[in-house]
């Protein structure tokens, strides 16, 4: 197991705004920064600061679409972290 994920993925999923998204990703499948920014009542810059630290971190995959970035959730990312959870326990 890679620690330096470890830490970057339980930093992400440490705050609450990043929390909810990942929570409203796994609900309906995939979002873009506008639905992230109406949900949260972030500003855009905000946004884009939480997106890319879930990118960064491994537990969210972006592709691009014309001008709209979508987010979807990484689940070999998430399956690797629950994995790491789990042996805690």
């Amino acid at each position: 197991m890679d620690h330096k994920f470890v830490e970057k993925a339980s930093g992400a999923i440490a705050d609450k705004y990043r929390l909810q998204i990942l929570l409203a990703l796994s609900e309906k499948g995939t979002l873009n920064n506008s639905d992230i920014q109406e949900m949260t009542g972030l500003s855009q810059p905000c946004v884009s600061h939480h997106v890319k630290t879930l990118v960064d971190s491994g537990l969210v995959n972006t592709h691009k679409e014309g001008r709209n970035q979508n987010l979807s959730l990484n689940k070999e990312g998430l399956k690797d972290l629950s994995g790491f959870l789990t042996k805690l326990t």
